[in-house]
């Protein structure tokens, strides 16, 4: 029997039997190339949507969105389960460096370069800039899963995708904000947002991670034990969907409460028994996500647009990984004397800085909202995505072996 919805159920069905076989087919043909799987997503995306016009989901459709957040959600809570709270007490002071001072430093470098080579004036370039200031979660952990590298290093850089989607995502809003006529842009009110959505994300993560990983572990009280897995994807999607409710960073809360969930000791509980269910059951949800989000961002990549900008666009990304990523990365590093950085580390620091699913989220919403540039600023957004997936990502296995961070110093 047919209803109203059919035709829409059918359009999902077919967009999502075809995203997880190419997906599949380009995992395959990634191990064999070796090159991480979110490349391989990526240009399957591209033949997909531009080539062959199979896939034509707007990247501001229900579906779209969905999967984007979904997705970054629980790839970004199983890098937080993934991270030991020892070694990140280890090199916390670069964490929050790069986590605040060090989006601004991007966005300051990137808008400037934006500024001149586009010509447009200073309050857009710079909206442009925070656009593409994050690392991107989604992105850089799954690359970590399948390269080896070392243990400080591997926790910094994703803990730093983590906690800085935060920063950018509020520069931009505030940008926006300002641009629009709806506030002025003080330092005051800014700070203040800030403090309140990351300290508030990172207090709901403790929150929902302990809560759930207690009802889950506890030996006596743990009532949710045999649905451990179940649990810790609802802990993911309700840390996210409190945080979104309560104005406060999501993702933030999302990657602590995963933290929790991964050091599980600390509250003196334990989930050996149960770590490689959990391990198995992570593995497959991720990769699907991981095709489903890149495979999408791939299909809905404007090559007009990139064939319009495409050298002014190329240029800013050029700034954006030889000149702001490394300023950055010794800024907000050389003042950790604890962590001990040594210069290996530190030039491949500042080769991973993948752009991916939030930069693309805030494109989509600046277009929408009819803001002026919206066009340029979405070919500086694609093309950063496109180049730091593609080269940066595909090349983390080369660079890691090159600079030793394959194994622990």
């Amino acid at each position: 029997m047919e209803t109203a919805a059919t035709p829409v159920i059918h359009h999902l069905f077919i967009l999502l039997i075809l995203i997880v076989t190419a997906g599949m087919l380009a995992g395959r043909a990634a191990v064999q190339l070796r090159i991480p799987d979110v490349a391989a997503f990526i240009i399957v995306g591209v033949l997909l949507g531009q080539g062959l016009h199979w896939i034509n989901e707007s990247s501001s459709s229900l579906i779209n969105q969905l999967v984007l957040i979904v997705g970054s959600t629980v790839i970004l809570f199983d890098g937080g389960r993934n991270i030991s709270l020892p070694g990140l007490s280890k090199v916390k002071w670069t964490v929050a460096l790069l986590s605040v001072p060090g989006v601004l430093i991007t966005v300051a470098v990137v808008g400037t370069a934006i500024h001149f080579i586009f010509g447009i004036e200073w309050m857009y370039a710079l909206l442009a800039a925070s656009v593409i200031a994050s690392t991107d979660p989604a992105s850089i952990i799954p690359v970590f899963r399948q390269v080896s590298i070392r243990k400080k290093v591997r926790e910094t850089v994703e803990s730093e995708s983590a906690f800085n989607d935060a920063t950018g995502s509020i520069i931009t809003f505030a940008l926006i904000a300002a641009i629009m006529g709806k506030s002025a842009l003080e330092a005051g009110p800014l700070l203040y947002q800030f403090a309140y959505t990351a300290f508030g994300g990172i207090a709901l993560g403790l929150l929902v991670g302990a809560v759930s990983v207690f009802v889950v572990a506890h030996l006596k009280l743990g009532i949710l034990r045999d649905y451990t897995t179940i649990a810790m994807l609802a802990t993911a999607l309700s840390a996210y969907l409190l945080g979104d409710l309560l104005h406060v960073s999501g993702f933030m809360a999302t990657f602590v409460a995963g933290l929790i969930w991964g050091n599980p000791r600390f509250l003196k509980l334990q989930l050996d028994e149960k770590e490689s269910e959990i391990v198995h059951f992570s593995d497959n949800v991720t990769v699907m996500l991981r095709m489903l989000i890149f495979v999408l961002l791939g299909s809905q990549f404007d090559l007009a647009l990139l064939i319009e900008y495409g050298w002014q666009s190329f240029a800013v990304i050029i700034v954006l990984m030889f000149i702001a990523r490394p300023i950055t990365i010794l800024a907000c590093s050389l003042p950790d004397r604890k962590a001990g950085w040594q210069k290996n580390e530190l030039l491949f620091m500042m080769w991973v800085r993948e752009t991916g699913v939030i930069p693309a989220v805030l494109s989509g919403m600046i277009t929408s909202a009819g803001i002026q540039y919206a066009d340029k600023i979405a070919s500086i957004t694609l093309m950063a995505i496109l180049v730091t997936v593609l080269l940066q990502a595909s090349t983390t296995a080369f660079m890691a072996k090159r600079l030793g961070m394959d194994s622990e110093a």
